[in-house]
């Protein structure tokens, strides 16, 4: 027996292993939620319920998968070039940051229709920023970027703490660590009344499709798929494979630095050290369960973040730990890898 890689991968293929992967994942969390001592098939019902049950669960759903779908869309592009992105958390941090920096000192008198675009850009921008210094490193010195992108997570979580603890602080907050607020008409506009569910969905879907269109009808996108498959190919036929790092290093850095800035001016409306739960790593997983596709993003962020909403349901119904969203997760990951490998080889006896 021995595994032969497949000169084409049907489409059919590519469109059924994430299910496979999904389901496999759900089967094997299942055993965990048995051995609690809870119905499985229950469990799931309720984390299905707890997560779209009502008007207020499922905007509260779609509002956490917003900032998912950015950062998997980060890495989805990096990773495709092969640029091993680990930074998104804090290229997130430091997008938020330069947002309510940017409202609380330089911009916050601007109207609404001028400000928005204006804070959006400069959290991008300060994503943009953070990647480059990873590229440059391993551009410079062949230093690996999966280390020195995710070193530079900690040092920006830490400066975000200490800028909101000292010029960032708000003296409003009681000495409760957390920045100035940003402005109220530097707000999102929300999509629903009476919800959290804000303009920056419509934005993260708006993007994923326009990424899809540039990888796929793009000379750009070529050069980034091409410097993904085969770099030394890619160097051969005349794909200036620097300069495409770098653009491929912006647009993903931009995606997660907006990630930030889209929590603080739609949800948070201020920074904190706890703003992200780990969109940043978390969109690596949703990267993967989309096997790197643009449009798939949109969808493996809606189920990391039903996973995530629906297990408090899961939890106050059944007295079972709401650490299980957190392994089924993991779970759909490691049998997408295995999935993923399936589709690139076959066995042959």
């Amino acid at each position: 027996m021995r595994f032969e890689r497949r000169e084409h991968r049907p489409l059919y293929l590519l469109i059924v292993t994430p299910v496979i992967a999904v389901v496999a994942a759900l089967a094997l969390a299942g055993i965990l939620i048995a051995i609690a001592g809870a119905p499985v098939l229950d469990a799931y019902w309720r984390i299905l319920t707890g997560a779209f049950g009502s008007r207020l669960s499922a905007t509260e759903t779609l509002t956490r998968a917003t900032p998912l779908m950015l950062t998997g869309l980060a890495a989805a592009v990096a990773f495709r070039a092969r640029l091993w992105n680990i930074g998104a958390e804090g290229q997130f941090y430091l997008g938020a940051i330069a947002v309510a920096a940017a409202s609380s000192k330089l911009l916050g008198n601007l109207p609404a229709p001028i400000l928005i675009p204006l804070l959006l850009l400069v959290g991008a921008i300060a994503g943009m920023v953070l990647i480059l210094i990873p590229l440059w490193l391993r551009l410079r010195f062949s230093v690996d970027e999966v280390v020195t992108s995710l070193l530079l997570n900690f040092i920006a979580v830490l400066f975000v703490s200490m800028l909101i603890d000292g010029v960032l602080k708000d003296p409003l907050a009681f000495g409760w660590p957390q920045s100035q607020s940003v402005s109220d008409h530097a707000m999102l506009p929300k999509l629903i009344a009476r919800s959290r569910l804000h303009i920056g969905f419509a934005i993260a879907i708006g993007l994923a499709v326009i990424v899809h269109f540039v990888q796929s009808r793009t000379v750009f996108g070529m050069q980034s798929r091409a410097a993904g498959l085969n770099p030394a190919g890619a160097v051969f036929a005349g794909v200036p494979l620097g300069r495409t790092l770098v653009k491929v290093a912006c647009l993903s850095g931009g995606l997660a630095g907006l990630a930030g800035a889209i929590e603080v001016m739609g949800v948070k409306g201020y920074v904190t050290t706890d703003l992200s739960p780990g969109f940043g790593y978390a969109g690596i997983v949703v990267a993967m369960l989309a096997n790197l596709n643009p449009l798939g993003v949109v969808f493996a962020a809606i189920f990391t973040a039903t996973m995530f909403v629906g297990a408090d349901g899961m939890s106050r119904g059944l007295g079972i730990p709401t650490y299980i969203a957190d392994v089924t997760v993991a779970l759909s990951l490691l049998t997408m890898l295995i999935a993923l490998f399936f589709t690139q080889y076959r066995i042959r006896r």
